[in-house]
């Protein structure tokens, strides 16, 4: 059976400046790309169909000697994407956006007709109107807005101390930034997985922030000592999710799955930033607060 042990850190050796400077400048970077990303799209981050409408289809290309250009040819609406299944090799998802203007996505009874006469197997069609894709998008936005407005309010009441409780909102904030920036990057799609994985970050970043104040906070011993012993249960827990999640991207970027390959790599970029943000952020300002903070 592997063990693992986590090291420790000795942390006299940097400031309290040194230890933010590198995860404020991360998260400065990924501010300016989802910024650079709504100036030229209107968007901070790309949307899939559940939120801007449009419709999928699943087709089998028995011929792929040049599938991506047979699929293109066959229908008269361009699509927008096209994604090959890798476990079954001659199946494509192709997805349409919902044309500009229009309440409703491009017609599936066209989509399925062209798809037949140009020799494919259909194996499953579906849609979702621009208007119904709108309110979802909103209702979406709204429950990551509420959890993390919730997180904070139970933050402050938890600790009563504005540079505590700061820190671990900044932390939960950073923590969903970095991967939005990165799906921008990596082309991954705000999806309703993807939302539920946002969502799970907001957890994952609280419980490690939250861990690591109250054994600094409210427990007895050095803050050095209660630093290592928050961090031998939270990065050993970090570490196992990211690893378990690792698993599942790769296991669904082989089988096709690629909601869930989408939720286990924004998953996986989410939580190493939390390690980031927890052991080196929310620390700093910590330490700040405990030597030098409180006395003033």
């Amino acid at each position: 059976m592997v063990e693992f042990t986590v090291p420790e850190v000795d942390y006299t050796r940097y400031t309290n400046r040194q230890l933010a400077a590198v995860p404020l400048a991360v998260l400065a970077v990924a501010l300016l790309v989802v910024a650079g990303w709504y100036v030229a799209t209107g968007a901070p981050v790309n949307q899939g169909i559940e939120f801007t409408g449009g419709t999928e289809i699943q087709v089998v290309v028995d011929d792929a000697s040049n599938p991506h250009a047979q699929i293109n040819d066959a229908f008269t609406a361009e699509p927008e994407s096209i994604q090959s299944v890798p476990a079954e090799g001659s199946l494509y998802i192709v997805t349409f956006q919902s044309e500009d203007g229009s309440s409703g996505a491009v017609n599936s009874n066209t989509l399925e007709q062209q798809a037949e006469s140009a020799g494919f197997e259909v194996r499953s069609i579906s849609s979702v109107s621009a208007n119904f894709g709108s309110d979802t998008q909103w209702l979406a936005l709204g429950g990551v807005a509420a959890a993390f407005l919730g997180m904070s309010i139970l933050v402050f009441a938890m600790f009563r101390s504005f540079v505590p409780s700061i820190a671990v909102v900044i932390s939960a904030f950073s923590d969903i930034v970095i991967p939005v920036a990165l799906m921008n990057i990596l082309g991954i799609e705000l999806s309703l997985g993807t939302v539920a994985a946002l969502l799970m970050l907001i957890g994952y970043s609280v419980d490690s922030d939250i861990l690591l104040n109250n054994h600094i906070l409210r427990r007895s011993g050095d803050f050095y000592e209660s630093t290592y012993r928050a961090m031998r249960t939270g990065v050993t827990m970090t570490l196992t999710s990211i690893a378990a999640m690792i698993v599942m991207t790769i296991t669904a970027t082989i089988f096709g799955i690629q909601l869930l390959a989408a939720i286990g790599t924004v998953l996986v970029f989410g939580l190493a930033a939390d390690l980031m943000n927890t052991y080196m952020l929310n620390l700093s300002l910590l330490r700040w607060y405990k030597f030098e903070g409180v006395s003033r």
